[in-house]
């Protein structure tokens, strides 16, 4: 399969405490960078919560979001610790034997007191582990999602390549006809320049023009890079970067058929050839 970096996948769950959802977004990045929004409560959750994502996503910028709503009648009353209250107490009275003149602690003060309030009754080790598994039935349809897109650009890429190689195919039929031309046109020049001057130097100097505008080998390139491409299209996993790569191979043939080209037929094909590539790259770019 061939894996977009752009997908989108959420789910929620109700939970008897209250409503759990999780949601999922990514764009392409030249890394897998993944970013949480979390509830205070959930935050210890995000080291395997990435550990999750990091398994199955290779590449992208990626943001889990998760939000918990607390149903409705869902009591949360904290314990009170009754032991380090009678313990405050006993310390504000001798403090106060002490220090007639200090102040007493308020009821504030003592509510504030750290361990004097005990943990919401909230079950957040239950809540970690539903969050984990919600995650991981998110993460089927999210990668699901990217490779329905992936899916997509890869018949679009195949559709490029089709086009490039009906482009390449029009130009080495017709390379005899234009070197042929270019070496008669050449050669009425090279005569009037050197006013009748030696045949075989003439020749020579023709060969070597002949042999520099001759673009078999680029051709031959050409072709063969489209079909490393469809190889690569065909094996899928995470090829974005080598097609990148690929893409910057293609390219550089298209410049140096253009550059070489003597004729404006073939000089077109090389711009639309260069086009063809260009639209390619920009959809590489979200291919994991």
């Amino acid at each position: 399969m061939i894996y977009s970096m752009t997908g989108y996948a959420m789910a929620a769950k109700e939970l008897a405490y209250g409503a759990l959802n999780v949601e999922l977004r990514s764009v392409n990045h030249r890394y897998l960078d993944i970013q949480f929004r979390l509830p205070e409560d959930l935050r210890s959750a995000e080291p395997a919560l990435r550990e999750l994502l990091a398994a199955r996503l290779n590449r992208g910028k990626v943001e889990c979001r998760v939000s918990f709503a607390v149903a409705a009648g869902t009591v949360r009353a904290p314990d009170f610790n009754e032991a380090l209250l009678q313990q405050l107490i006993a310390l504000n009275t001798r403090v106060r034997t002490a220090f007639p003149a200090g102040e007493s602690l308020s009821v504030s003060d003592i509510l504030r007191w750290p361990g004097m309030l005990g943990a919401d009754t909230l079950p957040v080790e239950e809540l970690k582990a539903a969050c984990g598994e919600l995650l991981l039935a998110v993460l089927d349809e999210f990668t699901a999602a990217r490779a329905r897109e992936g899916e997509k650009l890869k018949e679009m890429l195949l559709e490029r390549a089709t086009a490039m190689e009906k482009r390449i195919a029009e130009v080495a039929p017709r390379m005899p006809e234009i070197i042929a031309a270019f070496q008669e046109k050449l050669a009425a020049r090279l005569k009037e320049a050197m006013a009748g001057g030696d045949d075989e130097r003439i020749r020579q100097e023709i060969t070597l023009f002949a042999n520099k505008i001759d673009v078999d080998e680029e051709l031959t390139r050409l072709t063969t890079h489209i079909g490393e491409l469809r190889r690569i299209l065909g094996k899928g996993g995470t090829v974005g970067k080598r097609l990148d790569f690929l893409m910057q191979e293609l390219n550089r043939e298209a410049n140096t058929l253009g550059s070489k080209s003597v004729d404006i037929a073939v000089t077109r094909i090389a711009m639309d050839l260069k086009l063809l590539i260009e639209q390619m790259r920009e959809q590489i770019q979200n291919i994991e």
